[in-house]
């Protein structure tokens, strides 16, 4: 199973970078950076209701499930 994050997609619908995004949500840019890059292992509801509520966006607009292959 695999659970992607679609952030660049809607960083990109709202021109902003992930450092201002960032900035807004209150972690580091690195940390943005390892959700965006789909090597994070978990994310917390914290992070993700801050991510919504700044790209004034839905979970389910970030978030998309992936079938393994095979």
């Amino acid at each position: 199973m695999a659970i992607v994050l679609n952030l660049d997609v809607e960083l990109a619908k709202r021109r902003l970078s992930v450092a201002e995004l960032a900035e807004q949500i209150g972690i580091t840019p690195a940390n943005l950076h390892v959700l965006k890059s789909g090597r994070a292992k978990a994310v917390r509801f914290t992070t993700l209701d801050a991510i919504c509520r700044v790209l004034e966006c839905q979970p389910g607009d970030l978030l998309a499930h992936e079938p393994d292959e095979g």
